[in-house]
């Protein structure tokens, strides 16, 4: 899950220190949808934890034969953290990445290249996490609580709501001008 913080981190950086528009749009835009995505996962991670009695995920496998909607939690918040379309973490880091590939084109290998890890990282964790055969060290799990639902409901209605109105936090950033204009554009007071 750090590792991703990261990953996303570092694209804040990098738009923050262009201070280009869209790029500071989009460090805003990443930084709350990151902020709700990793203390979801970190969420995720704990109720294994409380479950299973180890942070290492090769001996936590195989859970989604015994909590099948806890994986669905699992798959969503990955799907978030991948940036996945129409999530708005997808809209932030489009904004980051357009802004610092116009700044130099050099700049997309390596946004590409951490965008690609961050992904696969997100992937291999579900897979390892959920899917796999149940070791014989995990035997009766206690089942998910009405609470743990609650808990990652809260932190995914926020994540749709600002898929349906980016410009809760994307407001004071937003560039107003034409297509033509949009790079040259300043924020508005």
């Amino acid at each position: 899950i750090a590792y991703s913080s990261v990953s996303h981190m570092g694209l804040v950086i990098a738009a923050t220190l262009i201070q280009a528009p869209w790029g500071l749009t989009g460090a805003m835009t990443l930084m709350v949808a990151h902020g709700l995505t990793s203390s979801m996962l970190f969420c995720l991670a704990n109720t294994n934890y409380e479950r299973t009695h180890t942070r290492t995920m090769l001996l936590a496998r195989g859970l989604q034969l015994i909590l099948p909607l806890m994986t669905a939690w699992w798959l969503v918040a990955n799907l978030m953290n991948m940036a996945l379309p129409p999530t708005i973490n997808l809209t932030g880091e489009l904004l980051i990445i357009s802004s610092v590939f116009n700044w130099s084109n050099i700049t997309i290998l390596m946004t590409g290249a951490g965008t690609l890890l961050t992904a696969t990282y997100s992937l291999y964790m579900f897979l390892t996490v959920q899917q796999g055969k149940l070791p014989k060290t995990t035997i009766n799990i206690s089942p998910t609580q009405t609470r743990e639902h609650l808990l990652m409901a809260l932190h995914t209605i926020p994540m749709l709501l600002l898929l349906m109105k980016p410009s809760l936090i994307m407001g004071p950033f937003m560039c107003h001008y034409g297509l033509m204009k949009t790079l040259e554009c300043e924020p508005k007071n």
